[in-house]
């Protein structure tokens, strides 16, 4: 079993030279992919069955990163884990939300659901913009690793604009904090992962370890201006700002029933 599946990994090793950012690649694709997730979000919002297409999009992620955590043990790093690659980022969490909502489906669940579509919508689809807009991570020396990485992220976006067109993610301030309290939880169980996990790797989920700065762009300036923590919390505070920022943009849009979602 191991053997085949080492040579089917080695079968789809094709390589390529990492696509720079805002390259014509990064730029034509990015543009492709979100037309589509755009046009699929707005077609599938009349499904009536919304969270068996959640799932199904859960169960496909979660199929893609088994996918990529096999090539990257046996091909990239021929058979060491490497801890910065465990899944659990903020664009790592819709996966786990779309699995777990065919079990929030009785009344008693009901808040728990609509924090996960409200995350779905604002934190997810924000975590898709953003990586398409930094893209450095999404690049690799290998087709599928880098097709990977933005197709991940078009399912992301597909996923926020599906639960804002559907109505499922909500519009009001309410909704909006009833999901802050699954963020931090995230941020708590990221910061978990990169404490345990340090004396074997260079865990960074959420990008906020407590061992070295910030790696983002610009965030990592202010890190290594004002401190680890000061620069982690500041970049958690920033998260939820631009959660709700764009909370209140697909509110206006819809309130103003303006035709972009």
């Amino acid at each position: 079993m191991k053997f085949l599946i080492i040579h089917l990994l080695e079968a789809s090793a094709w390589p390529m030279e990492a696509p720079s950012p805002y390259s014509a690649f990064h730029l034509g694709l990015t543009a492709a992919g979100i037309l589509t997730a755009f046009l699929l979000a707005r077609r599938l919002s009349r499904t009536q069955r919304p969270v068996k297409l959640l799932f199904i999009c859960g169960l496909l992620l979660a199929l893609s990163e088994v996918y990529k955590q096999l090539f990257l043990y046996y091909i990239v790093n021929g058979g060491h884990y490497d801890w910065w690659y465990f899944p659990f980022q903020l664009c790592s969490v819709p996966m786990y939300l779309c699995l777990l909502l065919p079990l929030l489906q009785t009344a008693w669940h009901g808040r728990i659901a609509r924090a996960f579509y409200t995350f779905l919508q604002d934190y997810g689809l924000l975590g898709g913009v953003m990586a398409l807009a930094e893209p450095s991570g999404l690049m690799h020396p290998y087709w599928t690793l880098t097709l990977h990485g933005f197709l991940w992220h078009f399912v992301l976006i597909f996923l926020g604009l599906f639960c804002s067109m559907r109505g499922l993610g909500g519009k009001s301030r309410r909704r909006f904090l009833s999901s802050l309290p699954l963020f931090l939880l995230c941020c708590v169980i990221a910061t978990a992962v990169n404490v345990l996990s340090h004396p074997y790797g260079n865990a960074d989920m959420f990008y906020i370890s407590p061992y070295y700065p910030n790696g983002q762009v610009i965030f990592h300036q202010i890190a290594l201006a004002a401190g680890t923590l000061p620069g982690n919390l500041l970049y958690i505070l920033s998260i939820i700002l631009g959660a709700a920022i764009l909370h209140w943009l697909l509110r206006a849009s819809s309130a103003n029933k303006v035709n972009i979602i």
